[in-house]
């Protein structure tokens, strides 16, 4: 007896430690990194879990894991109807089970893609000031099974990683908030200035006219800075879960040339496609390494020096696809690239050259890293810049190989 009183009692300052470890981090992949690893030491488990609940859009989804890469597990939403998660959820109740695969709840899409065979399991509801944030699982218990004494351990972090959770979030989202209302200032003021200035009578109808074609332009800017804005806190929240499908990484390259052609036309740009004539398939969501590829081909133009060329290369190694998006432009000093993808960050030299939010590059970046992939920069002034976008090849069984049509290669190189 007096030995488990002493286990419970280290149990218990190991749960102050921990409390003490979430309060010191408001960056949330660490947060719930460190969550889920305490989840798996407290209860003896051999892993644990995360599963974040989206209230405006009504979706379970996985955020971190400890048996899962952020690729994988990035990848899987949990319905709320027909999960043991999800009954934690519509019901906040805790969730204790010997025997997982015996509950009609259970869920087997997620062991499918992670590998991990469930056996026992004990999940609770994450909850603060009324507010479901999500689930907490603990999954086989090599000795034995859940106790009384797990349950309660881990209701205890639960309610410590659910107020962390939510702090981390109104941080993240009022750090955003106050770097976006800075950027309205500029837009704001310009269309102050404007029908200020429309009111005097004095202006001629083609100075009115300049100005309401000012109007016009700033707004389209503060539309686009909106949507960026929207699509960048959505992402760094982990609210955007993406939906996977396999598919031609050889496809996507030659649609985003397509859809850029007319844009490059104007400018008087050639774009030209070079890749192996096999490639392997892509396990990604399509629409967002095509909203990747789009940014980075739209900059390659805009950023390009007149008559100049937009390459769009494809490479391949064991473990990852690589694609490349190099311009002949100006190229961008030194010391601006390690700035490049940080937020409203523009280029100097640049800004009175393009219009532009600052915003695109950051997003790309977290497209890419939450595939688990990764995006790099080279540039030369005068030479022009190379854009890399690194992406896990499929992992599927068998590797099936994408034939390019040679006549589609011809067009594409002319």
């Amino acid at each position: 007896m007096a030995e488990i009183k002493t286990e419970r009692l280290d149990s218990y300052r190991r749960l102050i430690d921990i409390a003490r470890d979430l309060a010191s981090t408001l960056d949330l992949d660490i947060l719930l990194s460190r969550i889920v690893h305490a989840a798996a030491e407290i209860s003896g488990a051999e892993a644990a879990s995360i599963l974040l609940y989206d209230d405006t859009s009504r979706q379970l989804y996985f955020q971190v894991a400890t048996n899962m890469d952020d690729a994988t597990r990035r990848g899987i939403i949990v319905p709320l109807e027909g999960s043991i998660a999800g009954w934690i959820v519509n019901n906040r109740q805790t969730v204790r089970l010997t025997d997982a695969h015996n509950d009609p709840r259970f869920f087997s899409n997620v062991e499918e893609a992670t590998g991990l065979s469930t056996e026992s399991l004990l999940g609770i509801p994450l909850v603060t000031k009324n507010k479901i944030v999500g689930v907490l699982e603990a999954i086989n218990k090599p000795k034995g099974k859940f106790t009384d004494q797990d349950e309660s351990m881990l209701l205890v972090l639960g309610a410590q990683a659910a107020v962390a959770i939510e702090n981390a979030r109104l941080f993240q989202q009022s750090d955003l908030i106050s770097e976006f209302v800075h950027e309205l200032r500029t837009p704001l003021s310009s269309l102050s200035t404007a029908t200020y200035l429309l009111l005097r009578p004095e202006m001629s109808q083609e100075q009115r006219d300049q100005i309401i074609n000012n109007i016009h332009t700033e707004t389209m800017r503060l539309n686009s800075l909106a949507s960026s804005f929207l699509d960048l806190a959505r992402l760094e929240s982990g609210r955007v879960q993406f939906r996977k499908t396999t598919f031609s990484v050889a496809d996507l390259i030659y649609e985003c040339k397509d859809v850029m052609a007319s844009k490059a036309l104007e400018d008087n740009i050639q774009i030209r496609v070079e890749s192996p004539d096999e490639l392997p398939l892509l396990e990604a969501d399509r629409d967002k390494i095509k909203q990747v590829m789009l940014n980075l081909v739209s900059n390659a133009i805009k950023y390009n020096r007149p008559n100049g060329t937009v390459l769009l290369r494809v490479e391949t190694s064991e473990k990852e696809v690589a694609i490349f998006v190099q311009d002949t432009g100006l190229g961008i000093p030194e010391e601006s690239i390690p700035h490049l993808f940080q937020k409203f960050y523009r280029v100097r030299e640049h800004e009175g050259r393009v219009t532009g939010t600052g915003l695109g590059l950051s997003i790309c970046k977290q497209i890419i890293y939450g595939h688990g992939g990764r995006i790099e920069v080279k540039s030369k002034i005068g030479v022009g810049t190379v854009f890399s976008a690194y992406l896990p090849r499929y992992t599927g069984k068998t590797q099936p190989k994408i034939v390019i049509d040679p006549e589609i290669r011809k067009a594409a190189k002319r």
